[in-house]
Formats: structure tokens, C-alpha cells, sequence
């Protein structure tokens, strides 16, 4: 199975539309730094996915998979488009929040951690300080494949 992956506008109707449907944050998308992603299967979209670049680290956010598309693997794909993206923007790790999804992101090689783990770059960012509620889960994983392996041969199991 493949995607195409097209660069949107933070304001493309479609991708805020997906965002509100999935109760995301929208209010910080126009904010420099942020870069988003249309990935469509067959000409159809079947999701998004967007980072925020902040040096080494890397903020992903905005990843939604269209329910008719949930269950294929596009979610993964769509993961490892922006790992992949992260890595020509020289970042070392990824980070994300999540509320509901923290399951799937274990699954593809992150592992939670707590706030206090976090580096100060990613605290400070709206999404981490404000915009996702205080009991959105942390995860984290390193950017390249070689070192992503390592670390999800070494991961705990998260509950």
C-alpha cells in the first residue's frame, strides 16, 4: 500500500475540518514553524499529519487517519512520512501528545514518558503548555530507523 504526501496550507478547510471532527488543537496552526501534510490514497485523502521543527527535537501533531482509512496501516505510514521529514530537518527525537492514541503510537516504536522528561523545547510549545489537556500523554522516539529499532526492541509495554 503507498500514499502520496502533499505539503497544505495550515488553513486548507479540509485539514481544519479533520481537526475539529477529532477534537485536535487549531487555534496555534498558522504559527511559524509548523509544517503540514495531505496524504491521500488513490486521489482520495485519506489523512494528516503535521511537526512543529525545534532543533534536535521534533513536535508531531495533527495526525488524524479518515475512519474509512483506520485499520490499513495509513496511520503508520503517515508516522513515518514525518519521520522521515524530521530526519532532512536534522531532528534526533520525536515527541507527541496524546489523549487517545497512545496505544498506536507504542505499537510503531514510542514510549511514553513523563512530563518531566520532556526536553524545555517541546514544554514550551502552545500544543504542550496550553492547547492539549495536562492529561495528554507524552511519547517519544528517536528519529532515525537504526536507532528507532534499537528502541523498540527495548521498549516497556504502556498501559
Amino acid at each position: 500500500m503507498s500514499v502520496n504526501v502533499e505539503p497544505i496550507a495550515p488553513d486548507a478547510q479540509d485539514f481544519v475540518a479533520a481537526l475539529e471532527a477529532e477534537q485536535l488543537p487549531i487555534d496555534d496552526l498558522s504559527e511559524s514553524g509548523r509544517l503540514f501534510f495531505r496524504f491521500t490514497q488513490n486521489g482520495t485523502p485519506a489523512g494528516f499529519g503535521g511537526l512543529e521543527a525545534l532543533g534536535e527535537h521534533v513536535l508531531f501533531r495533527s495526525i488524524v487517519v479518515f475512519p474509512q482509512f483506520r485499520g490499513q496501516g495509513i496511520g503508520h505510514l503517515i508516522t513515518e512520512s514525518l519521520l522521515e521529514h524530521a530526519a532532512s530537518l536534522g531532528a534526533k527525537d520525536a515527541y507527541l501528545l496524546t489523549t487517545s492514541a497512545a496505544d498506536f503510537f507504542a505499537a510503531i516504536g514510542f514510549k511514553q514518558i513523563r512530563r518531566d522528561e520532556v526536553p524545555l523545547e517541546i514544554l514550551s510549545t502552545r500544543q504542550a503548555s496550553s492547547l492539549c489537556p495536562s492529561t495528554a500523554a507524552f511519547l517519544t522516539r528517536p528519529v532515525s530507523n537504526q536507532a528507532a529499532l534499537l528502541h523498540a526492541s527495548t521498549k516497556e509495554t504502556v498501559q
